[in-house]
């Protein structure tokens, strides 16, 4: 890495102590907590502290597939690799590795590498990875949902998609405007809150970004399109939003029905056409 820069082996050297010690305070935990529910068991293991680099390297091509555990219980993630290594775009879920690329990575990962490892430890490492990955997957395509609602319940040739405006000299996405093309004259920003404590934060964000808007396109509507599961605090989040940029507010939850209605409506609030 350039001078002054940190590289994984940086940050981890900075809280290895930290960590050492909660492992203690948590073995003795959970030894204390659960007395009656703790058995010894034989497992297999894979024994990293015996396995030469090159034999590291051969594995992760015949089987590419080990790499996301592998990483994992060495407390690397993809961006760290692509950040030391100078690898772009690696896939730590299918990965497709060539000899110096594998050669590279097992180099690389080796020294955080446990002694050892149980292999059902590393199959729920994954498994937990790979579960979050797909939730997250299926998270992110809530803002597509929303998008294909509004094109649904729009009318005529109106088509909403992804644009960026730009504002003082600063450039901002919007998860769904009208037109496609040309001058924006109307712009949802699309935000899917999940935690309360998140919910100020985002709040400001929809502010800014709606004066900013307003500043650019005086004669545009902005509306707020958002995912907050906690319905009984949706007034208060209508009245955080209250701005004279803002023309409409509007909530739903994962289900189609939710999405359907909570676009038809809000489109109907900014008075644009629909079927």
């Amino acid at each position: 890495m350039p001078q002054g820069y940190s590289t994984q082996a940086d940050y981890i050297a900075g809280v290895s102590d930290a960590a050492a010690e909660r492992r203690a305070e948590l073995h003795e935990s959970i030894r204390a907590a659960f007395p009656d529910y703790i058995e010894e068991r034989t497992v297999e293991v894979v024994l990293f502290a015996h396995m030469p680099v090159d034999d590291l390297a051969r594995a992760l091509i015949a089987f590419p597939l080990v790499l996301k555990p592998l990483l994992a219980v060495a407390n690397l993630a993809a961006r760290a690799v692509e950040r030391d290594l100078g690898i772009r775009n690696l896939n730590t879920y299918r990965p497709k590795l060539d000899s110096n690329m594998a050669s590279a990575i097992a180099g690389y990962v080796k020294p955080f590498l446990p002694n050892y490892a149980e292999i059902p430890t590393l199959l729920t490492i994954d498994q937990v990875e790979f579960m979050d990955k797909e939730i997250r997957k299926q998270k992110g395509r809530w803002e597509q949902r929303i998008t294909h609602a509004l094109n649904k319940a729009a009318t005529g040739d109106e088509r909403f998609k992804k644009r960026k405006f730009q504002a003082q000299g600063e450039a901002f996405e919007l998860d769904a405007a009208y037109p496609e093309t040309g001058d924006i004259s109307l712009a949802i920003d699309v935000k899917r809150i999940e935690a309360r404590r998140d919910i100020h934060k985002r709040c400001d964000e929809i502010v800014n970004k709606a004066a900013k808007f307003k500043a650019t396109h005086p004669d545009g509507r902005f509306a707020a399109f958002l995912y907050y599961p906690f319905i009984d605090e949706h007034v208060n989040v209508q009245n955080r939003l209250k701005s004279e940029h803002i023309d409409a507010v509007s909530f739903a939850s994962d289900s189609p029905e939710s999405i359907e209605n909570a676009a038809r409506m809000l489109l109907a609030e900014l008075r644009v056409n629909r079927r």
